[in-house]
C-alpha cells in the first residue's frame, strides 16, 4: 500500500506531469497534441506519460498508428480518485502557466474543428457519394428502420445532420424533426434535399452538437449517424444526446467498427478509426443510458475494402431522470 501511495505522489509531484494531468482532465489528447501545447519534445512527453500511466492516473489506447491518452476513469482507488478531482480543479485555476496551457488546449481543439469544417465545406455536395466506403446505404437504412420499429414519435433530433438524410429517411416516424449541424454548407444541402423530398415537418438549424439549442428531456428519439468518428470527444456527444432524451427516449448510433484505414484520417478528416462495443457501452454507462441492442453489418464476401458498420440502440430509463450536465 505504501509503495503505491508513493508511486502516485511521485507521479504528480513534477511540474510537467501535473500540467499534463490538467490538460487530460479537460479531454483526450495524442502525444503530438501534448507536445504542441507544452512546447516540449516528444520523447520527454512520452516519458512523463509512461510514469503517469504506470501510476494508474492516465489511460491510453492505441488506434492504428495513433495513441490517445486521457485521465483515468476506471479502477480508481481511494487515493487516485481524490487526486484526480484536485487536478480537475487545477485545470480551471488562474495560474499563468495553467492558463496558457488551457488557451493552447482550446487552440488545438479549434484547429481540429477548422480542419473538419474545411473538409465539410469542400465536400458538402459530395457527401453522400463518399459514403460508398462501406455497405450500401439502402441496407444500413433498412436495418435502422427495423431496429427502431414502426412507432411514431413526437420529436426526432439528428445531431450532425449533414445532408439531412436521416430526417428524410425517418420522415414517417416523427411529428417534428430537427437536424443540428455546424456546417452552413451542409445545412444548405440538407434544406434543398428536404424540400425536394417534400419533408415539410422537419427543419435544420445551425448549431454545435455538443451544445444543441434544445431543451433538456425534449426528444423522443436522437440519432448520431456516421458522426462520432469525426469528433475529438465522442463520449461528450453521447452525453449531450442523453441530455435531450425524455424518460424512455432512445438514442441510435450508427458508425464504423474498429478498422485500420489510416488514409481516412489524412484524406477525410476522420479523428477515430471506428469504435468497439466496449467503448460504446462505456459511453452509455457514463451518460446514464441503457443499451438495448448492438448489431454488426459486415461487408459481403470478397469486399475487403469495405468497412464494417455498427448500430447501437440505447434508451433513457423510464421515470424521473437526473440529467447529465453538458461537457465543459
Amino acid at each position: 500500500m505504501l509503495d503505491s501511495v508513493l508511486n502516485v505522489l511521485r507521479a504528480v509531484g513534477e511540474e510537467t506531469r501535473l500540467r499534463i494531468m490538467g490538460l487530460l482532465a479537460r479531454g483526450e489528447l495524442t502525444v503530438t497534441e501534448l507536445t504542441q501545447i507544452l512546447g516540449q519534445s516528444q520523447p520527454r512527453v512520452s516519458r512523463h506519460l509512461k510514469i503517469l500511466s504506470d501510476a494508474g492516473l492516465v489511460e491510453r489506447y492505441r488506434e492504428g498508428s495513433w495513441m490517445f491518452y486521457r485521465a483515468a476513469t476506471d479502477g480508481l482507488d481511494t487515493l487516485t480518485g481524490p487526486i484526480l478531482q484536485i487536478i480537475t480543479g487545477l485545470s480551471l485555476a488562474s495560474d499563468r502557466i495553467i492558463s496558457r496551457d488551457r488557451d493552447r488546449f482550446a487552440q488545438s481543439r479549434e484547429a481540429r474543428a477548422d480542419a473538419a469544417a474545411a473538409y465539410f465545406k469542400m465536400n458538402a455536395a459530395e457527401w453522400d457519394r463518399l459514403r460508398m466506403l462501406h455497405l450500401p446505404e439502402s441496407d444500413i437504412e433498412a436495418r435502422m428502420r427495423t431496429l427502431l420499429g414502426e412507432k411514431k414519435v413526437a420529436l426526432f433530433v439528428d445531431l450532425g445532420a449533414g445532408t439531412g438524410r436521416m430526417l428524410e429517411l425517418l420522415a414517417d416516424r416523427y411529428d417534428i424533426g430537427v437536424g443540428i449541424d455546424l456546417s452552413r454548407e451542409m445545412l444548405a444541402v440538407a434544406r434543398a434535399n428536404l424540400e425536394r423530398a417534400g419533408v415539410a415537418h422537419a427543419q435544420v438549424r445551425h448549431g454545435d452538437l455538443f451544445a444543441a439549442p434544445l431543451e433538456n428531456a425534449s426528444a423522443d428519439l436522437v440519432c448520431l449517424h456516421q458522426v462520432l468518428h469525426y469528433l475529438t470527444e465522442p463520449g461528450a456527444a453521447v452525453r449531450e444526446a442523453a441530455r435531450l432524451l425524455k424518460p424512455g427516449g432512445r438514442l441510435l448510433i450508427v458508425d464504423f467498427a474498429p478498422h485500420e484505414l489510416e488514409f481516412l484520417r489524412e484524406e477525410h478528416a476522420h479523428r477515430r478509426l471506428g469504435f468497439s462495443d466496449e467503448e460504446a457501452k462505456s459511453w452509455f454507462k457514463e451518460a446514464g443510458l441503457d443499451l438495448v441492442a448492438a448489431e454488426t453489418m459486415s461487408p459481403r464476401h470478397g469486399e475487403t475494402e469495405k468497412l464494417t458498420v455498427k448500430l447501437w440502440l440505447s434508451a433513457a430509463p423510464e421515470g424521473v431522470r437526473r440529467l447529465k450536465t453538458r461537457a465543459a
